[in-house]
């Protein structure tokens, strides 16, 4: 049979050929935030930490991926990167995804099932769908079976430390900016001044405004079960994260003794961990984080994994990346927009219309780094 041929801008890329990985390139950034952002369990943040890969193809095919954290462990991701992952890569199908994922699970399986080994996955793979969707011409939604660019968004806030004026002017500016759906951190140090601030919020944004809260893992399953009981009244959509993400039985316990659904999951770091909470009974709304689950591969498993149990599927974090999953699957829920964000340094930041986020509509998944501005910001 004779190949055809996919022009892909200037590359050519003949169909049945193998495209091999010709070079990868890792990146380390500190990134500044215009204000220190504080929630229950990593006190005030200043900064957060970017991770980059940029994978080139022997065809000249160019795919560009990243994971994120807090502020701490960043450099540990990219030497996992640069150290064990590259080597592993170079010369490899750059098609053969799952092959690769699978190769770079085992390769560093023994030093970490999560974490930091998982994050530098990610990265890769999140990469390696980038130029895969570019191979054939079609933005990452599209690619991966999506009919329609545009989800639910909402504005997340990481305000648990701010006075209540601070808090309501940016719950003003979310709705300035067009969001119909917000939310705030929890987990003050009592509960009475939570009920204070949940209310405010509540009676500035009206009773039709979707109000989410998240307490970032800061109570006890008791605790939880009590601020469930006593926010209820708020028209809360979802309680996020009340206790630490290993109880799986403790969720459940919230859910059955609670008032409010709980969203969970952005630090599990492997599908069988999303396996454990949902058959557990412990999450209405599993929310994986796709630079920290292992990359779009995993993301797209916990999803269905949802799905087969008659769940919406939510996102923490990288909404540049989530925007096109979540446009991908039936059983989506909101986006968040993060306030890690990265439009200053993006040539394109996410559009945003009628409360909708929009997925672009160029090849791969439109995350295009402004690279000088970001040279400012590079560690390694």
């Amino acid at each position: 049979m004779v190949p055809f041929q996919v022009r892909s801008r200037d590359i050519t890329i003949i169909q049945g050929e193998a495209v091999k990985i010709k070079s990868v390139d890792v990146g380390y950034y500190r990134i500044p935030l215009p204000v220190a952002l504080s929630d229950s369990s990593h006190g005030y943040i200043k900064d957060f930490e970017l991770v980059t890969v940029a994978i080139e193809s022997d065809n000249g095919l160019q795919g560009v991926g990243y994971t994120y954290t807090a502020g701490y462990g960043g450099r540990a991701i990219a030497s996992l990167l640069k150290d064990d992952l590259v080597p592993l890569l170079l010369g490899e199908e750059s098609t053969a995804i799952e092959s690769l994922w699978e190769k770079m699970w085992w390769r560093l399986h023994y030093v970490g099932r999560g974490g930091a080994a998982v994050f530098a996955i990610a990265a890769v793979d999140i990469a390696l769908w980038d130029m895969k969707s570019k191979m054939a011409e079609l933005p990452l939604w599209k690619f991966l079976g999506g009919k329609e660019p545009c989800v639910k968004a909402y504005a997340g806030g990481v305000d648990l430390q701010f006075s209540i004026e601070q808090l309501l002017d940016q719950t003003e500016q979310f709705m300035a900016c067009g969001f119909n759906a917000l939310k705030m951190k929890v987990g003050r140090d009592s509960l009475s001044e939570d009920i204070s601030r949940v209310a405010q919020v509540r009676d500035c944004i009206g009773p039709e405004m979707t109000l989410m809260v998240d307490a970032n893992m800061g109570w006890t399953v008791d605790q939880a079960i009590r601020a469930s009981r006593a926010l209820s009244e708020f028209g809360i959509y979802w309680l996020e994260e009340p206790i630490i993400p290993d109880d799986f039985l403790g969720h459940a316990r919230i859910q059955q003794g609670g008032s409010l659904p709980l969203a969970a999951g952005e630090n599990l770091h492997s599908i069988y961990e999303f396996n454990h909470l949902m058959s557990a009974g412990g999450v209405t709304f599993p929310e994986p984080d796709v630079a920290t689950v292992g990359g779009i591969t995993v993301w797209l498993k916990v999803a269905h994994l949802a799905e087969s149990h008659n769940l919406e599927v939510t996102s923490h974090g990288v909404h540049d990346l989530h925007v096109h999953l979540l446009a991908a699957v039936p059983n989506a829920s909101f986006l968040e927009i993060h306030a890690f964000g990265l439009d200053s340094y993006m040539e394109t930041p996410l559009k945003l219309e009628g409360g909708l986020a929009v997925a672009p509509d160029c090849p791969g998944h439109g995350v295009h780094f402004n690279w000088d501005a970001l040279e400012a910001c590079r560690t390694v």
